[in-house]
């Protein structure tokens, strides 16, 4: 029946030959049969050398195969133990910390064997609590604090969306523009917050406890409001903390002068951590300080958005924390020798590049960084200038500028 045509007469079924001729039109032959086998039937046959080097040529195929199979097979070993090295590592430092460095923190954390500890990365299930350690408390929130001020944002919020008069805001304190920055601005940048994670977006696990830290803050502190970067640095600390801690790590992290300066847009007092950041940059990589001012491409451009964000917008999540890590320990001295820790790394491809590709590089930094790749540059810039430090560079700095302000002579070098 199969082979009736449609007139219902008996059809020849094809040969052998027919079938293999129509698989050879659609299907491709393997590596093997391409080499090794024979011709068709309908074709001449190879002749004895040419099989002999298709041979041979199949020979050495399977040789490199096998090497290929045997590297990868070396590769993949070596990654799982050093992976299992990272892990028995990560276990032990986190015996030590838990069992050694935590109960006697005060007497302990500025030793030598904890801060060569600390250089390595804190292991992420005491991250939060030495972090809170570090940052300190000097503002003395409680958890209480912290309910009061979300309650008021919250009443801030119901008032704002129920378009309670413009009046009772503004006796309420809270201008129009105060009203936008709470409302708008906080919903925008929440849903930008590591969008590839999605934990913090709309619906997600974390985006409740974002956006009620920075409420409560800008309820805390109307003097700052909201800025631009905030949510990075609460999203950071929510991973590591519970929300009423790093509600409290998150305020007394931006009461420091440096964040402070930028948060609240001093540009008299950041134009002086820029000056102090070209201090130590011309005296760690003089050949790419020169080529930066020569293509007039100021550290603004770069160092606004990596200091807004502790580096957490800017680097690999892993490696920011690590960056947090020893910022918590060393202070804002640590941001900027982590930024020319950065230039250095890269300091071979930034010099042969011109202003626009720099601003976009710097601005836009490989999402692959290897963290001890960085870390082992940050390690080679030295904070001292002339026998100053960082702190003593900027202190002179700003007294210098407040002389000139007062008509005395220019900075000083």
């Amino acid at each position: 029946m199969e082979y009736e045509d449609k007139a219902g007469r008996p059809s020849k079924p094809p040969s052998p030959k027919q079938n293999v001729r129509k698989n050879l039109d659609f299907e491709p032959l393997s590596t093997t049969a391409l080499i090794l086998e024979d011709r068709p039937a309908n074709l001449p046959a190879k002749p004895a050398e040419e099989a002999q080097k298709h041979r041979q040529q199949y020979e050495e195929m399977v040789v490199q195969a096998k090497k290929r199979e045997l590297k990868e097979a070396q590769r993949r070993r070596r990654q799982l133990e050093e992976r299992c090295r990272l892990e028995e590592s990560i276990g032990n430092a986190v015996l030590t910390w838990n069992n050694e460095i935590l109960p006697n923190w005060e007497t302990m954390w500025c030793s030598r064997k904890v801060r060569d500890l600390w250089w390595q990365g804190i292991p992420p299930s005491v991250r939060g609590k030495v972090w809170s350690l570090a940052i300190g408390n000097e503002l003395n929130i409680t958890h209480e604090l912290f309910d009061i001020c979300l309650a008021r944002a919250k009443e801030r919020w119901r008032s704002f969306s129920t378009g309670g008069s413009e009046a009772e805001n503004e006796d309420a304190g809270f201008s129009a523009a105060d009203r936008e920055a709470s409302l708008e601005l906080i919903k925008l940048d929440i849903s930008r917050t590591f969008p590839n994670l999605c934990i913090f977006q709309q619906g997600g696990p974390y985006h409740d406890m974002l956006h009620s830290i920075l409420g409560a803050y800008t309820c805390y502190r109307p003097d700052v409001g909201y800025v631009q970067g905030m949510s990075f640095i609460a999203a950071v600390l929510i991973l590591n903390l519970d929300t009423a801690d790093a509600f409290i790590a998150f305020s007394n992290l931006l009461n420091k002068p440096c964040q402070m300066a930028f948060f609240r847009v001093d540009h008299g007092l950041m134009l002086t951590y820029f000056a102090a950041f070209e201090v130590f940059f011309e005296e760690n990589l003089p050949k790419l300080f020169a080529h930066f001012k020569k293509n007039n491409l100021t550290p603004d451009i770069y160092l606004i958005d990596w200091i807004f964000t502790l580096y957490s917008k800017s680097l690999p999540l892993d490696l920011a924390c690590r960056v947090w890590d020893v910022f918590c320990r060393d202070g804002e001295g640590f941001l900027f020798r982590t930024a020319l820790g950065i230039l250095k790394l890269f300091e071979d491809i930034l010099t042969k590049m011109d202003f626009i590709h720099i601003a976009q590089f710097l601005t836009r930094l490989p999402e692959d960084l290897p963290a001890e790749e960085v870390f082992a540059s940050i390690a080679t810039i030295q904070m001292q200038s002339r026998n100053r430090k960082w702190a003593q560079v900027l202190t002179a700095l700003q007294r210098d500028s407040r002389d000139t302000e007062k008509g005395s002579p220019s900075l000083r070098h």
